[in-house]
């Protein structure tokens, strides 16, 4: 049997569960923003976004676009409450969880809904439910796998119920915005609007792979599978308590790529140097995004292999990133390691490397990297491979 997900997504958190606090906010335009000059939107209410406000907006050009729009200081413990009573009245329906963020989850209702006589009831039951007990407004999506379940829970806001099936992707899902797309980010639409995908239906019939490879790398085949309604993943609800991570927090929110890549390639060194001390190898690999906003994303993935080499751990944790990072500011990224082998496994595996030689081969793996970058006539050397060119032993 098919599966039946929900994609359960609250409308406006930050701005609605400011309006618990305080009621006279109610019905008026306001957004949830700190008040440094570097400050930017958390999230609006719909009654800013009629403005044109929206997240990761700068405050000043918010004002400047809605002159009543008023600025709320956000009450990130709050809403973590409010978070985890959200999580808790999905709970009394599926233990098949994923929590996306801290406003949005995804759930497997496929045997939960067979309780029900008309499927749909089972979407109204809970969205009133969360309105009734906790006073905020939530879409739902339904459909036969996580994107599509997702992709329906986008088109109706606020309040929205909405299913979407594999047959309905041609007439649903492709006349939808590039941009509209779960998985492509801002960054990437201008790269494939300027080769003439306009569209999910144009990007679903593209037949130019060559042209779009450079742009989706190896995402083409999966982002272009989802296009036509397909997708494999499923519900990840093991998280071991048992895990090894290291995070690192940034003095300033960051957009660079190239930055974060970095901290993932450092974070994955020191995260590979406590597995061998501790003789540990793993195969649930996860990373957590926190945004400039504060809502946190975790993304796991379930391998099927034992890992714990810094390289492995670095290709494993960006491609994570790669598919869930849309280019907003991030302010923290964590990466972990859980579902350990039994300690003579790791043992038995680790002993088979030399770790002086396992971290050799990875700064050589780092310095051509790195030469690749650098100009013409300097080139990087390890330090011992200089002595020894001079007749000297390290």
């Amino acid at each position: 049997m098919s599966r039946v997900y929900f994609h359960i997504d609250m409308n406006a958190f930050y701005a609605n569960a400011e309006c618990i606090l305080d009621p006279s906010l109610k019905g008026k335009p306001i957004a949830v923003s700190g008040q440094t000059r570097r400050s930017v939107v958390s999230t609006s209410s719909y009654e800013a976004r009629a403005f044109g406000v929206h997240s990761a907006m700068p405050v000043s050009e918010a004002v400047h676009l809605c002159p009543t729009l008023i600025i709320v200081e956000p009450h990130f413990h709050f809403y973590s409450s409010l978070s985890e009573q959200f999580i808790g009245i999905i709970r009394r329906y599926s233990d098949e969880i994923e929590q996306a963020s801290v406003d949005e989850c995804y759930a497997d209702m496929t045997e939960t809904i067979m309780q029900y006589e008309r499927p749909l009831d089972l979407a109204w039951k809970i969205q009133h439910q969360i309105m009734d007990e906790l006073k905020l407004p939530c879409s739902i999506g339904v459909g036969p796998n996580m994107f599509m379940a997702k992709m329906a829970s986008d088109m109706k806001k606020p309040m929205g119920i909405t299913v979407l099936r594999i047959r309905e992707a041609e007439s649903k899902l492709w006349p939808l915005k590039i941009g509209d797309m779960r998985g492509i980010g801002n960054k990437t639409i201008p790269l494939l609007e300027d080769i003439g995908i306009h569209t999910i239906g144009d990007l679903a019939n593209w037949t130019d792979f060559e042209a779009l490879k450079p742009i989706l790398g190896k995402n083409t085949e999966m982002m272009i599978r989802r296009a036509h309604g397909y997708d494999d993943r499923t519900i990840v609800t093991e998280y071991d308590s048992k895990s090894m991570g290291v995070s690192e927090t940034f003095l300033e929110d960051i957009t660079d790529y190239d930055e974060i890549r970095g901290c993932f390639r450092m974070m994955s060194r020191k995260l590979s140097e406590r597995l061998i001390r501790s003789s540990k190898i793993g195969s649930l690999i996860s990373i957590r995004i926190k945004y400039y906003d504060f809502q946190t994303s975790d993304r796991s993935r379930k391998l099927n292999q034992m890992i714990y080499k810094s390289e492995e751990l670095f290709v494993q944790a960006m491609d994570l990133f790669d598919n869930n990072w849309e280019g907003d500011p991030v302010r923290l990224v964590g990466i972990s390691l859980s579902d350990f082998a039994s300690d003579d496994a790791s043992a038995v595996q680790i002993s088979m490397f030399d770790p002086i030689n396992e971290k050799k081969e990875e700064t050589v793996s780092i310095m051509k990297e790195l030469n690749k970058e650098l100009s013409s006539g300097i080139k990087l050397k390890r330090a011992s491979d200089v002595l020894k060119d001079r007749g000297h032993e390290a």
